[in-house]
């Protein structure tokens, strides 16, 4: 077990180089093995990153939550045209469980939980609340919810236009054709998997606070803030139509800028104790 621990950050770091090696690789051209190789990357970085911040069992119950509630959403859309309007698949994400490419619930949970982290660390300079009353766990979802929306804003228009992932059955949407049903479903999905991950473990222990402090977490927790940076950039870089790479910097850049500014607060509260303890030793 000692042995996993100290393997366990640079597993996470290798698999986050990847990703943004993959992620850079598609500026010359996006394929099928390198989008799911990328999300494969994307998926298991940010699984380790919060079984470290989170503990063992609240990631283990949040990539289920996460996909399972990602899977059923998106096969009712694929097939029945719930949540996001009417929508077929097609062979670019690679193979499929029922109409769903297998890499679109991975998807799910990584950007609920890199949204989760995002959102705790603009309004409370953590990144996790733990046991919060009940009208924060719901405005603290909903945070989280837009914040997985924002960076659909340029991701969607890609899919469609650049790889052509999906076919919409009603093109002729207010959002370069995408419709208003289709945020308005991100929206509701990533709440409904944010919020029954936070009631999933309301009695669950957080790490502890020496723990969460250590200079290891704080190397986690920069995980889901790169991740989340990384594909701002890219679709900076990349986005089609070329008005979304606009839109990019200003929707995923302000809840980016704000979380970075309460990761650097939360480090400095942490090295608060480590300095008086040093004080009192001296």
């Amino acid at each position: 077990m000692k042995s996993m621990k100290t393997k366990l950050p640079l597993i996470t770091f290798v698999l986050l180089a990847l990703y943004l090696l993959l992620l850079a690789s598609r500026g010359y051209g996006d394929t099928t093995m390198m989008l799911v190789a990328g999300s494969l990357a994307m998926f298991a970085c940010c699984w380790a990153s919060a079984a470290h911040l989170l503990g063992g069992r609240a990631a283990l119950r949040f990539v289920v939550i996460g996909m399972a509630v990602g899977w059923f959403a998106e096969q009712m859309g694929a097939s029945r045209g719930w949540f996001f309007g009417s929508y077929t698949y097609t062979e670019v994400l690679g193979p499929r469980l029922g109409e769903v490419p297998v890499i679109i619930p991975l998807m799910w949970f990584a950007l609920c939980y890199i949204a989760y982290v995002i959102a705790n660390l603009i309004v409370w300079q953590v990144p996790s609340d733990g046991d919060a009353p009940p009208a924060q766990m719901v405005t603290q979802s909903l945070l989280a919810a837009m914040i997985v929306t924002a960076y659909d804003l340029g991701a969607d228009p890609y899919m469609v236009f650049k790889l052509k992932a999906w076919i919409m059955t009603k093109t002729d949407g207010w959002w370069f054709g995408e419709t208003l049903q289709g945020f308005f479903g991100w929206a509701l999905v990533s709440f409904v998997i944010i919020m029954l991950f936070r009631l999933s473990t309301r009695k669950l222990t957080a790490p502890a606070a020496a723990q969460a402090a250590a200079p290891v977490a704080r190397k986690h927790l920069l995980v889901p803030l790169v991740i989340y940076g990384g594909n701002m950039v890219f679709q900076m870089a990349l986005g089609t139509p070329v008005e979304t790479r606009t839109i990019a910097l200003f929707a995923m850049g302000i809840p980016l800028l704000a979380a970075a500014c309460g990761f650097s607060r939360w480090q400095a509260q942490a090295a608060q104790p480590a300095a008086a303890d040093q004080r009192v030793a001296a």
